[in-house]
């Protein structure tokens, strides 16, 4: 991506020297890949994680145990400052473009703060994890972000490139969109009255519809900030593929359980990035209205 000049968002919160070191067993990369394996494929990542650690015979810091706060006395590698860089210059391009979406639409766009951390961090929503990956809580309008999630993302799934990270953090933007618009805490609501396997389904809708919004950020800061480079939809793509449930699933144990997907399928999940990215058009994110056959 051409980010050359582009400025940084303030609104970052950067808690890494506040956060739990490990000390030893699990490593981190080790820890978030066994967790979102486990989590896209309907599992409980707390349980998969924890059955690792005793096989691996101890685990350094995921929730409190076992953990040093070292407030004061990282020091950070390049490697790490320069994404930490990068995610706030694409954080910037999320509040430039859905701020004029929003004003398009007659609504005023809210700006969410995105908290870098290392290890664990303490929410609106609860206690955080790097096991988690990336996520929004809406009880604070807040994106959470390890960025070792990066090199696991290319370390571990081979999904790599500037633009790939740069879908990650736009995918939880779109959850905040979500927020914004109400349709996330009416989902939630629903699901919290429904069976597992029927909640499942209105999640699929709720990601799809983030990698949608991720898909049409996409394609407005291309068009005012000519930021988009050959390659840079191609690594999207295939970072839309090896994180589709069916993909992880099948990674992980062999086989896929459809009825336990809550992300969507690598299909699913690259058709609506894609449509986002080639219409701009926010009334295409039509996820909740169309059937599961033409999800």
């Amino acid at each position: 991506m051409k980010l050359d000049g582009r400025r940084e968002s303030s609104n970052v919160e950067d808690r890494r020297s506040m956060s739990g070191g490990t000390k030893a067993g699990l490593g981190i990369g080790g820890i978030i890949m066994v967790a979102l394996m486990a989590w896209l494929s309907g599992g409980d990542p707390l349980s998969a994680v924890m059955n690792e650690v005793v096989q691996n015979g101890g685990l350094g810091s995921l929730t409190g145990t076992n953990t040093e706060v070292t407030e004061g006395q990282r020091e950070f590698t390049e490697e790490e400052q320069q994404l930490a860089h990068f995610s706030t210059q694409i954080l910037a391009g999320t509040e430039d473009v859905w701020t004029e979406i929003f004003r398009q639409n007659g609504a005023t766009y809210e700006v969410p703060t995105m908290v870098l951390y290392t290890g664990g961090v303490q929410t609106a929503c609860g206690q955080g994890s790097s096991a988690m990956g990336p996520f929004y809580c809406s009880g604070d309008q807040k994106l959470y972000i390890d960025l070792s999630f990066f090199t696991t993302m290319k370390q571990q799934l081979g999904a790599d490139g500037d633009f790939a990270y740069a879908y990650v953090i736009a995918h939880e933007v779109g959850h905040h969109v979500e927020y914004l618009t109400g349709t996330l805490s009416k989902v939630h609501q629903q699901m919290a009255r429904l069976s597992e396997k029927e909640a499942n389904k209105l999640s699929v809708r709720l990601e799809l519809l983030a990698d949608f919004y991720a898909g049409v950020w996409a394609h407005h800061d291309n068009k005012r900030f000519g930021s988009l480079e050959d390659g840079d939809i191609e690594e999207a793509i295939s970072c839309a593929q090896v994180i589709g449930d069916d993909y992880l699933q099948k990674k992980a144990r062999g086989y896929a359980i459809p009825e336990s997907f809550n992300h969507g399928t690598s299909k699913q999940r690259m058709k609506w990035f894609k449509l986002g990215l080639e219409t701009g058009d926010i009334s295409k994110g039509t996820t909740f209205q169309c059937s599961d056959d033409e999800l």
